[in-house]
Formats: C-alpha cells, structure tokens, sequence
C-alpha cells in the first residue's frame, strides 16, 4: 500500500468491479480533501498485498452478495450494498456501517470518516438491519444448511481439507487471506453438520463429494 501524511484519512476500496471503483475513487475525489485512497482492487488483490493497514474500507459488495467475509486488511469497514439481505450478510460478516451503493457522495464520505473513529452507521433505509445468522438447521442437524448448497469455492475448500491441509495452506493454495479461509472452512463444516475437519472429510466421501 502507499503512504499518506499522518494528517489524511487512509481509504482501501474493495470491489471486484473496476468500473465501480473507478466510479466511487471519481466520487470521493469531487468531495475536497482530508482522505487518500492508498489502495484499490479487489479483496483477494488487497488482501495478498498486505502493508500498513489503512483507517478505514470502503467495500463495494456488488449487486448480489451470496457469501465472503469482510475485506481483512486491519480496518473498519463501511459496506455499500444494493439491498437489505445483502445488508444482513455484510453486516454478518464483520462490517461496521451500511449504505446503499447509490448514496450521495457527501453522505458516503461523512459516514467513512464515522466509521473510521469507531462508529457504527447505518442508512436510514438500513437501520433496521440485523446480521444474517451464519447458519439454519433445516436437516435436523446443529448449523447444518445441507451438503447440496455448497458453493463452488466451499467445494474447492473440502477438497482441500481431503488433502490433509490447514487454513494457512488452503489461504496459500487458493490465494485468499487466512480470514476468508476459515470463514469457508467454518461454512462447510456447518453445511455438513458437522464440528471437526476430519468428520467433514468423513461425511463428503460418504455423500460423493470427495475421494479419499
């Protein structure tokens, strides 16, 4: 990450959308000064590069967030979102504001100054918002959600997990931060009712979802 005076508020931008962080940066940039992007790209990018950790993030969850921890780069983050269950989710996952992705630019750059000092915000239209519980039991089964809803990146962490290896190793392998590593590992474990890593290896080769 690049270096800002101690005087300005150090901003990451996080969205897997380039068109949408170039929006948001040409946003920010007509409300005067007081801040400095020091990084923008998306979370895996961020994340991987890891510097000086910023004051504050500004994630850009998209149109439709379905799963994926907060961007782990050591800061608040203040989520834009384009609904109330994405709100749930992000909220879920660790963020510390929510507004719409269509806030005013004004409105946006008073709440990441907000939520940098240690505040909690949230649009009028969202405060409402709860965290989405991380897991239902539909099946009977303590936090299970079911092997059928597995996401193709949970896959690919239960294959891994077959292969013996850790959260650090599966961040490493799948180029992720150790944060959103767990996060998967926790979600597979979950949806296979399951509490340990050996007895969700145990329980997808019986249902066929990995070869032992």
């Amino acid at each position: 990450m690049l270096d800002a005076p101690p005087s300005l508020l150090r901003l990451a931008l996080v969205s897997e959308d380039p068109l949408a962080r170039g929006a948001l940066a040409r946003a920010l940039s007509d409300q005067g000064e007081g801040w400095t992007v020091v990084a923008a790209g998306t979370q895996v990018e961020l994340e991987a590069a890891r510097g000086a950790p910023p004051d504050v993030v500004l994630w850009d969850t998209g149109l439709r967030l379905t799963e994926g921890a907060a961007p782990d780069l050591g800061a608040p983050v203040l989520a834009l979102v384009a609904d109330e269950a994405a709100g749930e989710l992000a909220l879920g996952e660790g963020a510390r504001g929510l507004l719409f992705r269509d806030v005013a630019p004004g409105m946006l750059v008073a709440a990441l100054h907000a939520v940098a000092r240690g505040l909690t915000v949230f649009e009028p239209g969202l405060s409402h918002v709860r965290a989405a519980p991380r897991n239902t039991a539909p099946s009977g089964l303590p936090g299970a959600t079911g092997p059928d809803t597995l996401t193709p990146r949970e896959r690919e962490v239960l294959g891994l997990l077959a292969e013996g290896l850790s959260n650090k190793a599966i961040a490493d392998r799948l180029a992720i931060s150790d944060h959103t590593a767990k996060f998967h590992v926790n979600a597979v474990l979950a949806k296979l009712g399951v509490q340990r890593r050996t007895e969700a290896v145990v329980r997808a080769a019986r249902l066929g979802l990995v070869t032992l």
